[in-house]
C-alpha cells in the first residue's frame, strides 16, 4: 500500500474553528473540500481509497459524495464518540465505512445503520523503539495530563503503599499566574445557553452537579510528581519501566465523576507497541485486544491497581512475558497495516 495527501492542506487547521460561528467553519470547509477534489480529480488513476479524521463540522456531504462519484469509497475514522456523542451526527451516514475505536460505541452504530468496523486506534511505532533490549527502571510510571479522575486514582493507589513516578501536563503547579476572569453577568448567562445549545439540559445538569459538589481527589506528595518528560524520555520511561501504568477513566458532562466514563485509549495500542510491561484500567473490549493473563494486565479499582502492580512487581519473568506477547499481539494485530488490510476486505470483497 501507498499513501498520498492533498498537498499544503491542513485539516488540523478547521479544528481550531468548530466552536466559533458558523460563517469561519463554513468558509474554511469550502476552501478545504475544493483544493481536496481539485487534487484527486487530477489524481484519480492513482487513488482507491479516501481516509479522512473529520470532525462533523469538517465534513461536506456534498464533495464526499462527488468523491463516491468518481468510483471511490470514503472512510472517516472518529475516536470520542461515547464520550461527545449520545446519538451520531448525520454527517456519518455519507461514508462508505465508518472506523469505529471504541467498543462502546457499536451499539450506536448499529442502531443507528451506519456501516462501521471496529478497529484500534491507528498507532506507529518506530522499528528503532521495537527491540527487545530493555533496561529496567524500578519505576511504576504513569504519564499523562492532570485531571481530577486520575488524581482520585493515583492518590488512591499511592496512598495504599504504591509508589508510582507520576509526570505530565498539570502535575507540577506552575509559576505563572491565571487570568482573573471578569465576566460580566450577561456573558455567564450567554455562555451557559451555548452550552445548552451545544450539550443539552442533561450535561448542564451533570456539569451544574459537578460544579456544586467537587469530587475530593487528595494532594499528592511532591516526591511522586515529576516534570512532563520529552519525547525521547516518554518512550525511556514507557519501555523500560517496571509496570507502565494506563487511566481510562475520563472527565464528562455526560457521567457523573462517581460513575466516570472508562473507554479504551491510545496508550493501550503504543505501550504494549513499545514492549511496556503494561498494567491498564479495564475497559469494555479491552479483553477483545488482548489476553489480559498473558498479554497485558488490566484492573478495575484502586486495590485492584496496588495489588496487580505489586504481583508483577514481584515477578520479572511475568514482566517479560507480558512485554514480549504484549508488543507481538499489538504490532501483528493491531498496527495500522492491519486495521488498512481489514478496512481494504470490507470495501473490495
Amino acid at each position: 500500500m501507498q499513501w498520498t495527501e492533498v498537498p499544503n492542506m491542513d485539516w488540523a487547521a478547521g479544528l481550531s474553528l468548530l466552536y466559533q460561528n458558523d460563517p469561519a467553519i463554513s468558509e474554511w470547509r469550502d476552501r478545504a473540500w475544493e483544493q481536496t477534489l481539485a487534487y484527486i480529480k487530477n489524481n484519480r488513476e492513482n487513488i482507491d481509497l479516501f481516509l479522512c479524521y473529520l470532525y462533523p463540522k469538517q465534513i461536506d456531504v456534498n464533495d464526499i459524495k462527488q468523491i463516491q462519484q468518481l468510483g471511490i469509497p470514503c472512510v472517516n475514522f472518529y475516536c470520542d464518540h461515547i464520550r461527545e456523542f449520545k446519538k451520531l451526527p448525520a454527517e456519518f451516514k455519507v461514508f462508505d465505512l465508518m472506523w469505529v475505536p471504541e467498543y462502546e460505541a457499536l451499539k450506536m452504530y448499529s442502531e443507528a445503520d451506519i456501516k462501521h468496523i471496529n478497529l484500534p486506534m491507528p498507532m506507529w511505532v518506530d522499528k528503532k523503539f521495537r527491540d527487545h533490549h530493555i533496561t529496567e527502571l524500578p519505576l511504576i510510571s504513569f504519564i499523562g495530563s492532570k485531571d481530577i479522575l486520575r488524581q482520585k486514582l493515583l492518590n488512591e493507589a499511592i496512598s495504599k503503599g504504591l509508589d508510582i513516578s507520576i509526570s505530565g501536563n498539570g502535575w507540577i503547579k506552575s509559576d505563572t499566574p491565571k487570568s482573573v476572569n471578569n465576566n460580566s453577568r450577561t456573558s455567564k448567562l450567554a455562555n451557559q445557553f451555548k452550552f445548552i445549545r451545544d450539550h443539552g439540559f442533561n450535561d448542564y445538569a451533570v456539569k451544574t452537579w459537578q460544579q456544586f459538589n467537587p469530587v475530593v481527589a487528595g494532594n499528592i506528595s511532591h516526591k511522586n510528581l515529576f516534570p512532563s518528560p520529552d519525547f525521547e524520555d516518554y518512550i525511556n520511561l514507557t519501555r523500560n519501566s517496571k509496570i507502565t501504568l494506563g487511566i481510562n477513566r475520563v472527565p464528562t458532562y455526560k457521567r457523573l465523576h462517581s460513575n466516570p466514563l472508562v473507554y479504551s485509549r491510545l496508550r493501550d495500542i503504543e505501550a504494549p507497541m513499545l514492549a511496556a510491561c503494561y498494567l491498564a484500567e479495564y475497559s469494555e473490549g479491552l479483553n477483545k485486544l488482548y489476553d489480559l493473563d498473558s498479554e497485558i494486565y488490566a484492573y478495575k479499582t484502586a486495590d485492584e491497581l496496588v495489588n496487580k502492580a505489586n504481583e508483577l512487581s514481584g515477578d520479572k519473568n511475568k514482566r517479560d512475558m507480558l512485554r514480549k506477547n504484549g508488543q507481538q499481539k499489538a504490532l501483528n494485530e493491531h498496527a495500522i497495516p492491519a486495521s488498512l488490510n481489514k478496512i481494504k476486505a470490507a470495501l473490495f470483497k
